[in-house]
């Protein structure tokens, strides 16, 4: 745990430490196939998807500015993981694919994400994992219900997940 509170709730800071962690870990773990948690996830909604996706609809999904799945996606076509393949109705726009490397580099990173996790939570039992689900699940509930402040909106403009990587 830091030693200077990041908020101004130990709780909080408890959850954002344990998240830290645990993206930490993971990320080290997918180091040795040559990838992160954000390509992790950017492969995985192009894996799922049942046809190549505008960059905007992968950066919605993602949660993150369209700068940055740009930039993500511009290494993951650098890696030889995703293709550009042009629109065809839109000549200004591509649509994004997996190649058969990125098919492959997805499902050997999955394998090695889903280990991970299952290492890193092996402490829990079922009903703490219910437990702890139900309790986030709430916090996300109350989070969503709360008023929403002008001011608030404009600064996380949706870039706020390119800054924490989430």
């Amino acid at each position: 745990m830091r030693n200077v509170p990041g908020s101004s709730d130990p709780l909080v800071d408890e959850m954002f430490a344990t998240t830290h962690k645990l993206r930490t870990y993971v990320d080290g773990r997918l180091a040795e196939k040559g990838t992160t948690v954000a390509r992790l996830r950017a492969l995985r909604f192009l894996a799922h998807a049942a046809e190549p996706m505008r960059m905007r609809d992968l950066s919605d999904m993602l949660g993150i500015a369209a700068r940055t799945a740009t930039a993500l996606v511009d290494a993951l076509e650098r890696d030889g993981l995703v293709v550009r393949l042009p629109h065809p109705t839109d000549r200004r726009a591509h649509l994004l694919a997996l190649t058969d490397a990125g098919v492959t580099c997805h499902q050997e990173a999955e394998d090695l994400d889903r280990e991970a996790l299952a290492i890193a939570t092996s402490g829990l039992t079922a009903e703490d994992r219910t437990a702890l689900r139900a309790l986030l699940a709430r916090i996300r509930d109350t989070v969503s219900a709360a008023p929403k402040h002008p001011q608030a909106q404009r600064v996380d403009g949706g870039d706020s997940a390119a800054v924490d990587g989430r």
